[in-house]
């Protein structure tokens, strides 16, 4: 928790898609695809990808595989990269560490 999540921006063949590669598993052995940010209803870390992905105008669909997200999108894929990069760093400067009582005691 709070440690950097470093993100590849890998270009692909295939026009209107790109890749990105995480130091981090965000899936198991499986695949998830997602259609839509609807198709994103559970708490696991690719849906959370998933629905912050969705955020973003022009992408079309996200699928995750481990450390691999692929997006498909209409357009330009800016700004994409520097989400995934923020979506799991929860201490960031400026915002206020809140421990739990008795902490420390």
């Amino acid at each position: 928790m709070g440690q950097p999540v470093t993100v590849l921006e890998k270009p692909s063949s295939i026009p209107g898609v790109v890749r990105f590669e995480t130091n981090r598993p965000l899936t198991g052995m499986g695949h998830e695809i997602y259609r839509s940010a609807d198709d994103a209803v559970a708490d696991r870390p690719a849906d959370l990808v998933a629905r912050t992905l969705f955020e973003v105008a022009g992408v079309e669909s996200v699928h995750v595989n481990g450390n691999v997200i692929t997006v498909a999108f209409t357009g330009k894929p800016e700004g994409l990269k520097e989400r995934l990069e923020e979506l799991f760093t929860y201490y960031r400067e400026g915002v206020e560490v809140v421990m739990p009582e008795g902490f420390g005691d």
